[in-house]
């Protein structure tokens, strides 16, 4: 909103004790991303915005993820919990600031959408002193109601204490709101803890709004929007939500999804035109996928960038590092990791392609296996434009092969073959004791083997 300046407090204290889980509750994925991340994204992000994140004690991987997703917010401890509003006076410094808009969301909503913080900052703009989002709920019990009167809203009433009129209401309290910067401390604290509890309840500002005089109003959103998750069962709804609208968003662009309800996609996946993509395809974190690229089905996709044209699957496997050029094929049963790929490379069946770099038009044959892990280091596999690498090979890393080379069928090779040469190695005796050498002098240096990746 231009000219108006945004703080945005994202409350992620809460524990999450039943998501029974050591995980706090915020870094419990949707669509491959930290809900947290999702509500991160949605928030203002403009040269006049800034972002406050409320965390509890000892949540260093809250703080990390919130570093990751935006680096500039500030992050804020509350050490103790005594209620929502307590929680959005723990960044007290960054509301003094003077923002001319302050929102406060939560970290467990994933499904909130920008456009929802913008009309709330619309309400501020056009005179309300606080702006709180509603939703009409299929089943209303159990949420606070909103109770609007002459087209103001008057009171917030949690449902022990809503008279049967008030409970026919279904009006409901989202929890996200939207102060005006400069009456949004006096509001805040004035709100007293004079409840069963003890606590401060951010709802009781709705009261003390229009004690001052001023303006409260409602904003309406779709329920599923405002969706907040404090169970496993509560994720997995919010996951079904996410991936219809990724899906849809992907129809939209022009992907061909064949059969749309099987495939799961990630949050930031990217797409270019004239992508097809067949029946039960898993997509995660990280995946770019040019012009013309088909994911046959049942293909597991992460960290990877598709190139023009390519092929990949039925039964593949691409996880992180892995780049193809334009027009490669990846086949059955085929898994790839930190693995580049160039323009017309074809791994057609059942091979392990890790650490390695492999030049235009080269050909894997079936069964190849590059030996990247030796039980204590990663090592990388060269190799060149046109080789052909024929099946059921064990290129042992480190290892180059040269450009053109042609290596026989069932080879093990463990030193590098120059290029346009042909190379036929078997494991013998001689291979065998260099091996085992190798093994003792690891030995005796005393290292410590490292668990593959």
């Amino acid at each position: 909103m231009s000219g108006r300046t945004t703080l945005t407090i994202v409350l992620a204290a809460g524990e999450g004790t039943r998501m029974r889980s050591s995980l706090p509750k915020v870094l419990h994925p949707i669509a491959g991303q930290p809900l947290i991340a999702h509500v991160l994204a949605a928030a203002p992000g403009g040269k006049n915005d800034t972002i406050a994140v409320v965390v509890g004690p000892d949540h260093q991987a809250v703080v990390d993820e919130i570093k990751r997703s935006r680096p500039e917010a500030k992050t804020f401890v509350q050490r103790e919990r005594l209620g929502t509003a307590h929680a959005v006076l723990a960044a007290r410094e960054a509301i003094a600031y003077g923002a001319d808009d302050i929102l406060v969301a939560f970290g467990d909503t994933p499904l909130i959408d920008a456009v929802t913080f913008e009309r709330l900052r619309t309400a501020l703009k056009d005179g309300a002193a606080l702006a709180v989002l509603g939703f009409r709920a299929a089943d209303p019990t159990g949420y606070g109601r909103l109770l609007v009167e002459d087209g103001q809203l008057v009171a917030i009433r949690e449902q022990a204490d809503a008279s049967e009129a008030e409970r026919a209401v279904i009006l409901c309290n989202a929890g996200v709101m939207a102060f005006a910067g400069s009456t949004a401390l006096k509001i805040l604290d004035r709100i007293g803890n004079g409840n069963s509890k003890g606590e401060y309840y951010l709802t009781d500002a709705v009261t003390i709004v229009r004690e001052l005089g001023l303006r409260a109003a409602v904003i309406e959103t779709g329920e599923d929007e405002v969706r907040g998750i404090n169970t496993k069962a509560q994720l997995a709804e919010a996951e079904q939500v996410m991936q219809q609208r990724l899906r849809q968003a992907a129809l939209d662009a022009g992907v061909t999804l064949i059969a749309p309800e099987t495939v799961f996609l990630s949050a930031d996946t990217t797409f270019g035109k004239d992508v097809i993509i067949e029946p039960f395809v898993v997509i995660g974190p990280g995946v770019a996928i040019d012009d013309g690229a088909v994911i046959h089905s049942f293909s597991n996709i992460v960290g990877a960038r598709i190139g023009k044209g390519a092929s990949i699957g039925p039964y593949a496997r691409l996880r992180p590092g892995t780049v193809l050029g334009e027009g490669v094929r990846i086949g059955n049963f085929v898994e790839t990791k930190a693995a580049d790929l160039e323009a017309g490379v074809k791994v057609n069946h059942l091979t392990y392609i890790g650490d390695t770099h492999i030049g235009q038009n080269a050909n894997i044959g079936a069964g190849t296996i590059t030996c990247n892990y030796d039980g204590f280091d990663k090592h990388r596999t060269e190799i060149g434009a046109g080789a052909f690498v024929g099946s059921n090979s064990s290129l042992v890393a480190p290892v180059k092969i040269g450009a053109g080379a042609f290596i026989g069928s069932g080879s093990v090779i463990t030193k590098d073959v120059p290029d346009d040469s042909l190379a036929i190695e078997r494991s013998d005796q001689t291979v065998r004791e260099g091996w085992a050498k190798r093994f003792r002098d690891m030995k005796m240096l005393n290292r410590k083997p490292k668990s593959p990746k």
